[in-house]
């Protein structure tokens, strides 16, 4: 398949294309970034608080022409969405279970190359995921994720109690799960896969609304919010909860597109039935990612806010480095296997289905 026609610079035409995509009119540039975890970046985090981003001047390494298309190799042709219904299974999933590695101001999606350009996130997983990452310097570095394999690089925008940052505590939950009624379907990330899932300048109804939204912001008996509760019960079971849902659709062309999301789709309704299926111009069904986050903060949740502004900013990135194998080994047996697994790609509920990874959560 040919490659764009870039026309315009490649800084330029990256620029237009994101501010196309955010639906802005105007840009916010930055002078400079503040240094990391200063007052300054606080107040930088601040100034860029979901109602304005700055454009992006320089491409990932994996983009050599500059024109924020990055072609997988190979791509995945001649696919067209799956309509078969399998025997029914209630789950058809796996963990993987990441602590908190970092934060820092850097995105290497959105802002590649461009240390201290973003607002502060959260980072889980690989513990080398900075402004400079790609695909070959994540799968040389270290994880957090209880599968060694794991070498993705997972982050969010950070929690702030006013100036106090709050980081989730321990192994969070991860879920990759089918997203379409054929779980049999559902094949791996490719290497290299990356996208956003929500956005900084989404309002608040468009969060609410959003395809990924499953029970919004929620701690103690309160549900389903679209900005932070004003108050949490002040008790030590108590924490303040989110899960939010990826898409799960590829096109089987590009591991990155401009606006990193266009690349991917939600499963839509077949006609007539109550199944899910891809979108004909997203034919691949890959995991359904969920991110189920909780942060250890409650009581009064007045100065509670995210680097990227109010609750309904939160969004999240994915860069997939799973090891190959692991990834497969883990997606065949729960997923597509019609498992409920642990980290380990083992069912306590269907012990004779043995694991996927061996107590050191590794390939057997």
């Amino acid at each position: 398949m040919p490659r764009r026609s870039k026309g315009l610079s490649a800084t330029l035409l990256t620029g237009a294309l994101l501010l196309t995509s955010l639906g802005l009119g105007g840009i916010a540039v930055s002078a400079g970034p503040p240094a990391p975890h200063s007052a300054a970046a606080r107040s930088f985090a601040a100034a860029h608080s979901g109602h304005a981003m700055a454009a992006s001047t320089a491409t990932s390494p994996e983009d050599p022409d500059g024109d924020g298309y990055i072609l997988a190799n190979p791509q995945v042709t001649g696919v067209t969405p799956s309509t078969q219904d399998p025997p029914h299974r209630y789950f058809h999933e796996f963990q993987a279970n990441c602590s908190v590695s970092r934060t820092r101001p850097d995105d290497p999606i959105v802002y590649p190359q461009q240390p201290g350009k973003s607002h502060d996130h959260t980072f889980m997983g690989n513990t080398t995921t900075d402004a400079y990452s790609t695909t070959a310097s994540l799968s040389a570095g270290g994880t957090t994720c209880k599968a060694p394999g794991d070498l993705s690089g997972y982050w969010m925008p950070t929690l702030y109690n006013g100036d106090q940052q709050i980081l989730p505590v321990g192994p969070q939950v991860i879920y990759y799960k089918a997203g379409v009624t054929d779980y049999t379907s559902v094949r791996p990330f490719p290497k290299g896969l990356r996208f956003v899932v929500g956005s900084p300048l989404q309002s608040a109804d468009e969060f609410r609304s959003h395809p990924g939204f499953v029970e919004g912001w929620e701690c103690g008996d309160s549900y389903f919010n679209t900005e932070f509760p004003a108050s949490c019960p002040n008790r030590p079971d108590v924490q303040l909860n989110i899960r939010f849902q990826a898409p799960s659709c590829w096109d089987g062309k590009y591991l990155d597109t401009p606006d990193h999301k266009s690349h991917m789709a939600y499963p839509v309704v077949k006609p007539g039935t109550n199944d899910n299926i891809c979108p004909a111009d997203h034919p691949v069904a890959l995991p359904m990612i969920e991110f189920k986050m909780a942060f250890p903060v409650n009581g009064d949740m007045s100065k509670v806010r995210l680097s990227s502004g109010t609750g309904h900013s939160f969004h999240y990135d994915f860069f997939n480095a799973w090891d190959d194998r692991t990834l497969q080994a883990l997606v065949d047996h729960c997923v597509v296997g019609g498992l409920q697994c642990d980290a380990r790609g083992y069912d306590e509920t269907h012990p004779e289905a043995g694991a996927a990874l061996d107590e050191h959560y590794r390939l057997p």
